[in-house]
């Protein structure tokens, strides 16, 4: 297929009135599909229904005998420790196991440092007259709505294939302590779905910064998400700024919201001894205890580090063919035409896909009006602007597999049609 700017005018003329047709006929069908968000779509929760009956009247005590419908245990059961430290690649005592959220204990964190520092006599970050946190983009919205709430600034960074521009970040840690700290999903990063390279990895641990009490907020939310194969090796980030003389620099977050139960999942927060030790202190003021029901629910349910390996090939068999469809459907109606490249993941819950310079805002809309949601243009960058206005996030994991392929039609036919248009003007 010629690229479309290479077409000549009449025949790129009537392409578009062809284009027309198909998006007037989607228009007349009222359709009204959601791709907007990473969610686990009713199958994958299926697969964990019997975590519902695991703990019953008779059955509801910990290993050491700990009643676990009691107040207590602050930082999570012996055993769900265990069971993730070992996800995480750390020390049992280098584990805090949290509510159902992540998200929470990442916005908690901040919230601590806003108040209090970092634990090392370095002042409050909300004492500053500036703090600004570096952010891989395209990246994870929620993070950037973190900054925004608390009236953080947020730099962008580009993100290269094996993680973020590394030389950018270096340069930048170098000489401004303002920059305080950086956003990392490592393994199949939303939405670009790239894996940090073990180089990455090290230069984010040994890199000199400015700012003393710079931070990693390391969000490994995708490690166990492949769709096929074992997940891949990674340095561990922990390990690495040990090494490097920097033990306190990563701060760790993780949870089974989309391996379990996204509203009744477990969230995982790990670093050094002395970050736990520091959360362990606060937490002291915050809460009696989690719920260690569902941290018992999950350790019998999985058992082991394999335990959660085996259950993520059950998810991969239900997710893989939507993200097969994605990938043959833009392949179908796009590839060669010059005016669209989109990632092919190996795992995680997102594609990331770039049109023409200027057009994406305009694609979404198109597709809205066609009864197709897609995630806001702009929104996989901080504040939801994307300089470029060209990335779409495509999430297909919670549609039905004949919804995900209609969606995806109607963005590769949206996609030509503002293309062509631009290229006429």
């Amino acid at each position: 297929m010629s690229e479309l700017n290479a077409m000549p005018r009449e025949e790129l003329t009537a392409l578009h009135a062809q284009l027309r047709a198909r998006y007037d006929r989607f228009r007349q069908a009222g359709m009204s599909l959601d791709l907007t968000r990473g969610k686990p779509c009713p199958a994958q929760l299926d697969l964990s229904n019997p975590m519902l009956t695991i703990v019953s009247d008779e059955s509801f005590r910990a290993s050491d005998g700990t009643d676990c419908r009691n107040y207590g245990g602050l930082d999570g059961l012996p055993e769900a420790k265990s069971l993730f430290a070992a996800y995480m690649g750390v020390d049992p005592t280098e584990v805090i196991i949290g509510g159902n959220a992540s998200l929470t204990l990442m916005y908690d964190i901040f919230m601590r440092i806003m108040l209090m520092g970092v634990g090392d006599g370095q002042p409050p970050w909300s004492q500053l007259p500036r703090v600004r946190i570096l952010c891989p983009s395209p990246g994870y919205d929620r993070h950037f709505a973190i900054c925004a709430n608390l009236g953080i600034e947020m730099l962008p960074v580009e993100m290269t294939g094996a993680g973020p521009d590394m030389d950018a970040i270096e340069d930048l840690v170098a000489g401004d302590e303002t920059i305080k700290g950086i956003w990392c999903v490592p393994i199949y990063s939303n939405p670009t779905g790239e894996i940090y390279s073990d180089d990455t990895v090290n230069r984010l641990a040994r890199m000199t910064t400015q700012a003393k009490d710079f931070r990693i907020f390391w969000d490994n939310a995708y490690a166990v998400h492949r769709f096929a194969g074992e997940p891949p090796e990674q340095k561990n980030v922990l390990t690495a700024c040990k090494e490097a003389g920097h033990p306190e620099r990563p701060l760790m977050f993780a949870s089974t919201s989309k391996i379990t139960f996204a509203s009744g999942g477990l969230a995982v927060l790990a670093g050094s001894a002395r970050n736990m030790d520091w959360v362990r202190q606060q937490l002291f003021y915050q809460t009696i205890g989690p719920d260690k029901l569902n941290q018992l629910r999950h350790v019998r349910f999985f058992g082991d580090l394999a335990g959660i390996r085996r259950h993520m090939q059950k998810h991969a068999a239900i997710v893989q063919p939507r993200f097969e469809a994605v990938e043959s459907i833009l392949s179908r109606e796009l590839a060669g035409k010059g005016v669209a490249d989109w990632t092919r993941p190996q795992g995680g819950y997102f594609v990331s896909f770039n049109g023409p310079d200027g057009c994406a805002r305009e694609v979404v809309g198109m597709a809205q009006e066609a009864g197709v949601k897609l995630t806001p243009a702009g929104a996989t960058f901080p504040l939801g602007v994307d300089p470029r206005d060209r990335n779409i996030r495509i999430a297909p994991t919670f549609a039905a597999l004949e919804d995900v392929e209609a969606a995806v039609e109607v963005l590769a036919v949206c996609t030509q049609i503002v293309s062509i248009e631009k290229i006429l003007l």
